[in-house]
């Protein structure tokens, strides 16, 4: 079976991941908490920004890599520290970057590899108040479109770039029924996307059914990006 490695995935799109991985591969879940573990998972406590992955013991081959931390810091740019910025580049991005370099020849010793991480629908569409984690995630874009050309054809590497989802890390967005219903009416299929609208595809491009895909900006938006229907 595949080894499939989720940066932080105890909750959330990560647990929705590895849940719908967990029957198929052997998961390994390196994140700050176990809570909501599927049976079978195997845990490693690991915080993105702090630790190394070198130090985990995991297999000698890596098939899949998610990388689920991120951040939705929303507030006006004259709010914004510059410390903010860094924050936010450093969480959905620059730790990457770290955990891609360590983790090269594990990914490389795969048959093909498949790397997914997560932009926002933020960076291709300009919405107020999103300046800083736009700025990360466009960040990510290019990288992984980039890294897709540098490492094809052994290890593929594709992003996915969702519109707001109905996740703990977006309660504050979604607390109660009538902002909710607001977020809703603001996507051409009139509701918030839930976490497992993004596992499907995450897991999709960490098969085999998707061994011809690498470099994409994949939006899973509910046709926020593409449509406008005022």
């Amino acid at each position: 079976m595949k080894n499939i490695l989720l940066i932080g995935g105890s909750y959330g799109i990560g647990a929705a991941i590895a849940l719908q991985l967990n029957n198929e591969t052997n998961v390994f879940i390196a994140s700050r908490t176990n809570e909501n573990l599927p049976t079978g998972a195997t845990y490693l406590k690991f915080d993105a920004t702090e630790n190394s992955i070198n130090d985990l013991d995991l297999p000698d081959t890596i098939d899949g890599l998610v990388y689920c931390p991120g951040s939705i810091n929303l507030k006006p740019f004259s709010m914004l520290k510059p410390e903010a910025f860094l924050e936010d580049l450093q969480l959905n991005f620059l730790s990457l970057v770290q955990i891609l370099k360590d983790l090269y020849p594990k990914l490389k010793a795969s048959q093909q590899a498949s790397v997914v991480v997560f932009s926002t629908v933020a960076v291709k569409v300009g919405m107020p108040f999103h300046t800083s984690v736009a700025a990360a995630k466009g960040a990510l874009e290019g990288f992984s479109k980039s890294l897709a050309a540098e490492w094809a054809p052994t290890i593929r590497v594709n992003a996915i770039a969702p519109s707001l989802t109905d996740t703990p890390l977006a309660k504050r967005l979604l607390g109660n029924e009538k902002k909710k219903e607001k977020m809703d009416e603001r996507h051409p299929l009139k509701r918030v996307g839930e976490v497992e609208d993004i596992a499907n595809m995450a897991t999709f491009l960490l098969s085999d059914k998707s061994s011809w895909m690498t470099g994409q900006i994949l939006g899973v938006d509910g046709g926020m990006s593409t449509l406008n229907l005022s």
